[in-house]
C-alpha cells in the first residue's frame, strides 16, 4: 500500500510540474467498415514522433504548434498521408484506410473478412516491443473453436490439456499451467478450482474475445510470474457506430447423439459526438455429450512381474452449459483523458453422471500365476459398481453439478498531463466452484477372484466370474458439498515520460506500482449414510434396486469393454437421505478436513524502465521489476484420520529482483529481429503449501502438503526473426532457452514406512503407519535445476502469387520443438533419479491449416498435434524408478469448417470437430501401459452469423 500511495503522490506532483502544453494530435484509424485498426504505425514529421494505435485504433502525440506531415501505414491496407496544422488545442484526426489497395505483381489484393482479421493481428505483432503472438477475433472466428482455449492452441508454442473433450489448461513452450499467466484486459484472472492457480480456459467462449495476446517475453511493467508466457484476453471495445451482430447455431455430439446449441449477441454504439460508447456481448452454449473411459493402475510383484491393481470401466453422461456476458463503457472526458468501466461474467454448469465398474486389490490379496510364470490375476480382490449423481430436480437435475463462475469488474483510465502519460486500473474479481448434493452409491463384493488380460497392455482388461445377484455389499452411499472460491483485488498505476539518452532519438522513461491481493478458501463437507430398519433389506442385493444398462456396442474405448448394469441415477437422486427413519447419517471428516484451508497472498511490485531508440532501426526496452510476496496459509491438523486437533498457520515472505531487456532491430521495413533476456518466477499451487495430512488407512495411502516449497525462478533468453508480407502474411523463426533454479514434481514412494514418516515429519504427534506396514506416500516437492530450450517456426501466407483460382488458397502452419533436462530429483539428501524430464514439456507441437477463400466462400481444414510428455497432475509424479512415471500421450485433432456469405451482413457456416476421434490418453512408465484412455467422438455444428454494423 505504501508503494501505491507513493505513486499517487507522484501523479499529483508531476501533473502540476509537467510541461503545460495543451496542443497535440489525437488520431483515430479505422477501415471502410467503420472498424478500428489497432497496431497502425503513425509517423509525424518533422521530429521523432512515431506511435502505434491502441486496441481502439487511437493514438495521441504531444506536439508544439506548427505544420506537420502525418503518415499512416498498415499491412494489407493502403497508406495514408496528409498535412496537419497544430494550434493551441488538441487536433482530432480520423483516418479511414482502405483494404485491397495493396498491389502485388500489378494486381490488387482483395482482403476478405478473414484476411482483415489477420492483418490486424500481424500489425500489432510487428509493432510490439517484445516477442509476442497476436490473434484477432476474426481469425478466431474462422476456426471451429467453442472456447478460447481451443483457439489458443493454434498459436505457435502452445498446447492445451483437455478436460471432457475441451481445452482447459494452457502449456506454453513446454511449461505447464502453473508456469503461465492469464489476464483479462491486462488484469489477473482468478482460478475457480480449489487447489491451484490454473485459469479454466473452457469457461470463456471464443466469441467473447476481441484479441488474444500471447507474450512470450516480459517487460518490466508486466507481472513476473509467467515463465512460459503470459496470455492476455482482450474483450471487445465499443464500436464507432451502431453495431448489432450475433450467432445462432445448432448441432450434435456423436458420442451421445446429443444436441448442442449456441447463441451469441453483441450490441454496441457510440454517441454522435463520439465521447460515450458502450458494448454488451452475451453468449449461451449448451452441449449434451459424454465420454467413454478406461483407467488402470499398474503394479509389480517382488520379481518385477507387472499386474493391474486397480481397473475401471467408466461411462460419463454430460450436459455442459456455458453462459457469458461482458460489457464495456468508455467516456472520453476530452482528447487527453478517457475512463473505462468493464465487467465480465463467465458461468459454466457441468451436469455429470458417471457409471464406474471397478476391480481392485484389497489388503491381503494373493497373486495368481500361469504356467509361463506371468500373472493372470489375483484372489482377495473386490468388484464395485458405482453411480455418481445428484439430487433430483432443481439445478442439479439428478446429476453431479459443477458450478464454476468467474466475474470481474474493472475501472481504468488513460490520461495525458502535459508530457506525462498515465494509465491506472482497479479491479475486483472472484472465481468460485460449487458442487451441491454430489451423491455416490456403490455396491459390490469382496474376496473374489479377478482375472487380468494384459496381452495387449494398451487395452488392459480385468474380469470376474461373480453373478450379478451376488453384489450384496453396500460399499458407499454418500453426499458431499464442495464450496471453494478465490477473490482478487488488483490495482496498478503506470507512468511514462519522454526521456531520451540519445540525441535526436525517441525515448521514454516508464515507472509505476502494482498491488495484487488474493484470498482463497475451500470449505467442503462429506456425509455417509447407512440404511436402517426395514429399509436395510432394500439394499441386500443390487438386483433389488432400479437399474440402468450402460453397455454400448459403440463404446469408444473398445467394444470388448462391457460396462453392464448400474443403479439408476433417478433412484439415487430421489433418496430422502435426511430422513432418520430410513438412514443413519454420519459426518466423515476424513474426507474433507485435511483438504479445507484458507490462504491469503499479497504481492507488492514496483518497476522502472527505459524505452530507447538508439538508431532509426535499433531500439530497446530495458527495465527492472521488484516483487515482494507475502503469504499466509492455514490448514487443519488431523490425527487418526478424522480428529481435528487444531489448525496450523504457515507464513512466508520473499522479494524478487527481476531485470529484463527486450531488443528490436528492423533489418528492413518488413523484416524484424527481436531478442530478450528476462527473469521470471512461478509460485507453487495453493494447496501444495498448506500444512495438511490426508490419510487413507483403508488403501494405505498418505498425502501431505509441503510448506517448504520454494518458488521456481528462471532466467530466459529469446531470439525471434519475423518477415512480414504486404499481402498479409508472415514467416518467423526463433530460439529460446530457460534456466530454472528448480522445478515442481509430485514425489511418490510406494514403500513408505513408519520410520520414513518419523524422519520426514518429526513435529507430528502421531504416526498413522503401523509397524511393518508399507504405504503409498505422495507429496509435492522441488526438484533441482532444469534447462528448457527449443525453437519455433511459423508461416501464414495467402498464396496470392499463384495464378487463377489458386490465389484463393492460404496456409497457416507452425512447429515448436522443446528439449528439457533436469539435474534430477532427491530424497533424503541423495539423488534418486537423474533420468527425468521437466513435467509438462512436450517435445513436438505442430499446427497446420489449409484454407480457400473467395468473395463468398471460406473453407478450412485444420490439424493440431502435440507429442507425449511427462504429466504434472496431482495423481502423477516421480518415484525411485520410471515405472510410475505418468505421461500425457500424443494427440492429433483434425477439424474442418466452411462458411458462405450471402452478403456482408449474413454468413452461413458449418463445423466438424475432432474428426480423428482423438481421445485423452495417459500411460504409466512405458507407452504401451495404458493408465487412462477417454474418448469423446466428433462434434458437428451448423449456424448463421450476422453483422448489422453501420
Amino acid at each position: 500500500m505504501k508503494l501505491t500511495l507513493f505513486s499517487c503522490l507522484c501523479v499529483l506532483f508531476l501533473s502540476f510540474t509537467a510541461a503545460a502544453q495543451k496542443s497535440g494530435v489525437k488520431i483515430k484509424v479505422k477501415d471502410e467498415d467503420n472498424l478500428n485498426l489497432p497496431g497502425a504505425t503513425i509517423d509525424v514529421k518533422p521530429g521523432k514522433h512515431t506511435v502505434v494505435t491502441d486496441r481502439n485504433g487511437e493514438a495521441f502525440i504531444q506536439l508544439s504548434s506548427g505544420n506537420y506531415n502525418l503518415s499512416i501505414t498498415y499491412i494489407g491496407y493502403g497508406n495514408s498521408t496528409k498535412e496537419i496544422k497544430i494550434g493551441t488545442e488538441v487536433l482530432q484526426v480520423t483516418e479511414v484506410l482502405k483494404s485491397g489497395a495493396v498491389v502485388t505483381d500489378n494486381e490488387v489484393i482483395v482482403l476478405g473478412d478473414r484476411l482483415k482479421g489477420q492483418a490486424k493481428a500481424l500489425n500489432q505483432q510487428r509493432n510490439s516491443g517484445n516477442i509476442t503472438n497476436i490473434v484477432s477475433a476474426d481469425q478466431i472466428g474462422r476456426f471451429p473453436d467453442a472456447n478460447i482455449g481451443d483457439a489458443i492452441k493454434r498459436v505457435p508454442g502452445i498446447t492445451m490439456q483437455n478436460d471432457q473433450g475441451e481445452a482447459r489448461n494452457i502449456v506454453i513452450r513446454g511449461m505447464g499451467p502453473e508456469f503461465n499467466a492469464v489476464t483479462l484486459n491486462g488484469e489477473r484472472v482468478p482460478s475457480a478450482e480449489g487447489d491451484n492457480r490454473r485459469v479454466q480456459m473452457d469457461l470463456i467462449p471464443a466469441d467473447m474475445v476481441q484479441t488474444v495476446e500471447v507474450n512470450k517475453t516480459l517487460t518490466a511493467d508486466m507481472d513476473a510470474d509467467a515463465i512460459g508466457g503470459s496470455v492476455n484476453l482482450v474483450t471487445r471495445s465499443a464500436p464507432n457506430g451502431l453495431r448489432i451482430s450475433g450467432t445462432l447455431a445448432g448441432g450434435y455430439s456423436d458420442i451421445r447423439q446429443g444436441f448442442n446449441g449456441t447463441a451469441n449477441l453483441l450490441i454496441g454504439t457510440r454517441t454522435k459526438d463520439q465521447r460515450l460508447g458502450f458494448i454488451v456481448n452475451g453468449s449461451y452454449n449448451t452441449n449434451k455429450y459424454g465420454s467413454d473411459n478406461v483407467e488402470a493402475v499398474w503394479s509389480k510383484d517382488a520379481n518385477g512381474k507387472e499386474f493391474i491393481s486397480d481397473h475401471d470401466i467408466r461411462v460419463y453422461d454430460i450436459t455442459r452449459i456455458r453462459r457469458s456476458i461482458s460489457s464495456t463503457v468508455d467516456f472520453k472526458i476530452d482528447p487527453r483523458n478517457t475512463i473505462y468501466l468493464t465487467g465480465t461474467y463467465n458461468w459454466r454448469d457441468d451436469r455429470e453422471n458417471r457409471y464406474r465398474l471397478r476391480h481392485r486389490t484389497r489388503s491381503g490379496y494373493t497373486l495368481q500365476y500361469g504356467a509361463d510364470g506371468e500373472i493372470t490375476g489375483y484372489t482377495g480382490g473386490e468388484v464395485l459398481r458405482q453411480t455418481k449423481g445428484g439430487l433430483n430436480g432443481g439445478r442439479t437435475d439428478g446429476a453431479r453439478l459443477e458450478d464454476q463462475r468467474v466475474r470481474s469488474l474493472a475501472l481504468n483510465g488513460d490520461h495525458f498531463w502535459g508530457k506525462l502519460k498515465t494509465n491506472w486500473s482497479v479491479q475486483y474479481a472472484k472465481a468460485s466452484e460449487e458442487r451441491p448434493n454430489e451423491r455416490y452409491i456403490a455396491m459390490g463384493r469382496r474376496n473374489i477372484a479377478v482375472t487380468q488380460n494384459i496381452l495387449d497392455p494398451e487395452k488392459p482388461m480385468l474380469t470376474d466370474g461373480e453373478a450379478f445377484n451376488r453384489y450384496t455389499r453396500l460399499d458407499e452411499l454418500t453426499e458431499q458439498f464442495q464450496n471453494q472460491f478465490e477473490k482478487d483485488l488488483n490495482a496498478k498505476l503506470n507512468f511514462e515520460l519522454p526521456v531520451s539518452i540519445i540525441k535526436e532519438q525517441k525515448g521514454s522513461l516508464y515507472f509505476g506500482g502494482r498491488l495484487r491481493s488474493k484470498s482463497k478458501e475451500r470449505a467442503n463437507t462429506f456425509f455417509e449414510y447407512e440404511p436402517i430398519g426395514a429399509n436395510e433389506d432394500n439394499y441386500a442385493n443390487i438386483s433389488l434396486l432400479p437399474l440402468i444398462n450402460k453397455t454400448s456396442n459403440n463404446f469408444l474405448a473398445g467394444k470388448n469393454y462391457v460396462a453392464g448394469q448400474f443403479i439408476d441415477k433417478a433412484f439415487l437422486g430421489g433418496l430422502d437421505l435426511k430422513n432418520n427413519t430410513l438412514f443413519d447419517e454420519a459426518d466423515v471428516p476424513a474426507e474433507y478436513l485435511a483438504g479445507n484451508y484458507t490462504a491469503s497472498e499479497n504481492i507488492y511490485a514496483g518497476f522502472l524502465g527505459l524505452k530507447q531508440d538508439f538508431t532509426n532501426k535499433f531500439s530497446a526496452n530495458i527495465g527492472v521489476r521488484i516483487e515482494h510476496t507475502n503469504l499466509k496459509y492455514t490448514g487443519n491438523i488431523v490425527e487418526d484420520e478424522e480428529t481435528l486437533k487444531g489448525q496450523n498457520t504457515f507464513t512466508d515472505d520473499y522479494t524478487d529482483f527481476l531485470p529484463s531487456v527486450n531488443l528490436k532491430y528492423n533489418i528492413a521495413k518488413d523484416l524484424v529481429l527481436k531478442a530478450a533476456y528476462t527473469h521470471s518466477i512461478a509460485r507453487p499451487k495453493y494447496y501444495d503449501l498448506v500444512p495438511y495430512f490426508l490419510i487413507n488407512p483403508a488403501d494405505q495411502e498418505l498425502e501431505a502438503g509441503n510448506p517448504a516449497l520454494k518458488p521456481v525462478r528462471s532466467k530466459n533468453v529469446d531470439v525471434m526473426a519475423e518477415k512480414y508480407f504486404k499481402s498479409v502474411g508472415l514467416i518467423s523463426g526463433g530460439v529460446f532457452y530457460k534456466k530454472l533454479d528448480n522445478f515442481y514434481f509430485t514425489y511418490i514412494d510406494n514403500q513408505y514406512n513408519a520410520e520414513k514418516f518419523g524422519r520426514d515429519f518429526p513435529e507430528a504427534t502421531f504416526n498413522p503407519i503401523g509397524a511393518g506396514e508399507v504405504w503409498r506416500f505422495t507429496q509435492r516437492r522441488n526438484g533441482s535445476g532444469a534447462d528448457v530450450m527449443g525453437f519455433e517456426i511459423a508461416a501464414q501466407r495467402q498464396l496470392d502469387f499463384l495464378p487463377g483460382i489458386w490465389k484463393g488458397f492460404g496456409v497457416y502452419a507452425n512447429y515448436t520443438y522443446t528439449y528439457s533436462k533436469t539435474e534430477g530429483i532427491y530424497a533424503d539428501g541423495e539423488k534418486i533419479r537423474s533420468d527425468v524430464k521437466l513435467p509438462g514439456a512436450a517435445p513436438h507441437m505442430f499446427n497446420a491449416s489449409l484454407s480457400y477463400e473467395n468473395s463468398k466462400l471460406v473453407v478450412r481444414i485444420s490439424g493440431n498435434f502435440t507429442s507425449a510428455y511427462v504429466d504434472d497432475s496431482d495423481d502423477a509424479g516421480y518415484g525411485e524408478d520410471s515405472f510410475n512415471d505418468r505421461y500425457y500421450d500424443k494427440q492429433f485433432f483434425l477439424d474442418v469448417n466452411a462458411s458462405y456469405a450471402f452478403n456482408k451482413k449474413f454468413r452461413l457456416f458449418a463445423e466438424a470437430n475432432n474428426l480423428t476421434n482423438q481421445g485423452l490418453r495417459y500411460y504409466q512408465g512405458a507407452k504401451q501401459r495404458t493408465a487412462q484412455m477417454e474418448y469423446y467422438g466428433p462434434r458437428f455444428n451448423l449456424g448463421i452469423k450476422f453483422d448489422l454494423s453501420k
